[in-house]
C-alpha cells in the first residue's frame, strides 16, 4: 500500500517529550528494553509491509535518537562502541527498525562536526526532544553515488530547494528532512526540511524485497524555500580529518551484525524444534547431526568475530574522534571498513545458511524465515565491500590511508 506525505504548513509533532538518556548502560538497556518489544511483530509487519508507526514513536521518546548528542548540549554522547551495540541490539529485533535511525544519527554528528553554535542549539534541542530527522541523500539514475542533481540557490533571506530524491529511508515517518544538496559554489550542504512544508512530498514507493519497512522512496522537492539557518556545509567534514565517514559505516555495519544474530538465533531455534537428522547420521535428533552441529559451530564464531570487529571499531572512532588527526582518521576508516566487510559476508551467509541446516520446511511463508537473508542482501548492497577489501590491503600493505567520503 502506497502513501503519500504533502502538506502546505510545517507539521509539530504531538508526541510528548522523549526521555533523555545519561550514560551508556542506560542506553544499552533500554535498546534491550524495546528490541524485546520490536522482535514480537517483526515477521508480520515484513509479510504485510506495515510501516512500524507505534514502534518508532516508542523508539524515538525512549531517548536513543539522542544518545550521541554532546554532553553541553544536554546528551548523554556515548561511546561509538554503544551506539554500535544500540544499533545492532534493535536490529537483530527488526533491522528495518535498527536502519530507519541510521541518517538520523548521521546527521547529528554532521551538526557536531560543522553546525554553528544556533544550530547546535536549536537542532540539539528537537533530538532531546525526541524530533526525527529523516533523510533525503540519494538519487537515482545519477552517473555515480556523489553525483548530486539537488540544487540549493540563493534567494532574498535563504535559498530555493529544488530536486528530486530517492532511497529516503525514514523520511516517511520524520519530523524532518535533510537534504543533500549543491550550492551556487559547487560545495555539498545540507539543507534541513521541516515535513510538512510546501513543495515537500514524501512518497511511499519503497518496493524492494528485503529492507520493507524502512519508511523509504522517493523525496520531491519543488521550489522548497530553506531559511540560511537550516543550511549545514556538510562539505567541511570530509575537506578535513574527522570521524563523519567511519560513523556513518559503522551504524551501517550493526545494522548487519543484527541481521546475522537474527538469522543464527532463528537457524539455532528451528533446528532445535523441527529439523529431522540425515538419514546417514544414524541419529534421532536434527540438533545431534554432527554436520549441522559443524555448520552451526562455524557461523556462531564468525558472528561473534564480527562483534570483536564491531567494538574495536567503535574503539577506533572513539579515539578520532577525540584526537582527529589524519592518522587516527585513516585508522577508524579501516577499522569500520573490515568489521563492514565481515559483518556483510556473515549476515548473508546466516540469512542462507538458516535454510540449508534448517531444512526445507523452514522455506515455508508460514515461518517468514527468508527475510532475514532479504534484508541482508538489500542492506549490505549499500556501500560494496569489493572496495573496503582493497582500502584495507592498500593501507596495511603500502601505508596508503582511506579517501574520506560517507561511504568508508
Amino acid at each position: 500500500m502506497s502513501e503519500l506525505a504533502h502538506a502546505s504548513a510545517p507539521a509539530t509533532t504531538s508526541r510528548p517529550a522523549a526521555h533523555v538518556i545519561r550514560n551508556d548502560t542506560e542506553a544499552i538497556a533500554i535498546a534491550r528494553e524495546l528490541a524485546a518489544e520490536f522482535r514480537q511483530e517483526a515477521a508480520q509487519r515484513d509479510a504485510e509491509r506495515r510501516l512500524p508507526r507505534a514502534e518508532l514513536d516508542r523508539y524515538s521518546q525512549s531517548g536513543l535518537w539522542g544518545i550521541t548528542v554532546p554532553r553541553e548540549y544536554g546528551g548523554a554522547f556515548v561511546s561509538n562502541v554503544t551506539l554500535a551495540e544500540v544499533v545492532k541490539i534493535v536490529s537483530e529485533a527488526d533491522p528495518s527498525i535498527g536502519q530507519i535511525p541510521q541518517n538520523h544519527l548521521y546527521m547529528v554528528e554532521g551538526l557536531r562536526l560543522d553546525g554553528s553554535d544556533w544550530q547546535k542549539q536549536h537542532f540539539f534541542k528537537l533530538v532531546l526532544d525526541g524530533v526525527r530527522f529523516g533523510n533525503a541523500f540519494s538519487e537515482i539514475g545519477t552517473r555515480s553515488v556523489n553525483d548530486v542533481q539537488t540544487r540549493l540557490t540563493p534567494t532574498e533571506g535563504g535559498y530555493v530547494l529544488s530536486g528530486k530524491k530517492f532511497y529516503s529511508s525514514g523520511a516517511l515517518l520524520a519530523d524532518w528532512v535533510p537534504v543533500v544538496a549543491k550550492n551556487e559554489h559547487d560545495d555539498t550542504v545540507v539543507a534541513f526540511v521541516e515535513k510538512g512544508s510546501k513543495g515537500l512530498t514524501v512518497i511511499d514507493d519503497w518496493s524492494s524485497f528485503g529492507q520493507r519497512t524502512t519508511a523509504s522512496g522517493t523525496t520531491l522537492l519543488e521550489n522548497i524555500f530553506v531559511p540560511s539557518e537550516y543550511v549545514l556545509p556538510h562539505h567541511l567534514a570530509f575537506d578535513r580529518p574527522t570521524v563523519m565517514g567511519p560513523i556513518a559505516q559503522i551504524i551501517q555495519a550493526a545494522v548487519d551484525a543484527g541481521i546475522a544474530h537474527a538469522a543464527l538465533n532463528d537457524t539455532i531455534a528451528f533446528v532445535r524444534q523441527h529439523t529431522r537428522p540425515w538419514i546417514d547420521s544414524e541419529v534421532e535428533h536434527g540438533y545431534e547431526d554432527p554436520l549441522i552441529i559443524r555448520e552451526i559451530g562455524d557461523l556462531t564464531i564468525r558472528v561473534h568475530a564480527t562483534d570483536a570487529l564491531l567494538r574495536r571499531a567503535g574503539e577506533a572512532i572513539d579515539l578520532a574522534q577525540a584526537e582527529p588527526t589524519e592518522a587516527n582518521v585513516a585508522a577508524a576508516s579501516i577499522a569500520v571498513a573490515e568489521a563492514k566487510v565481515l559483518s556483510t559476508e556473515t549476515a548473508v551467509l546466516a540469512g542462507s545458511k538458516l535454510f540449508e541446516l534448517a531444512g526445507t520446511r523452514s522455506t515455508l511463508q508460514q515461518f517468514n524465515l527468508d527475510r532475514h537473508w532479504r534484508n541482508a542482501r538489500t542492506h549490505t548492497l549499500h556501500d560494496p565491500v569489493r572496495w573496503k577489501y582493497h582500502h584495507v590491503g592498500n593501507y596495511h600493505l603500502n601505508g596508503v590511508f582511506p579517501p574520506r567520503h560517507p561511504w568508508l
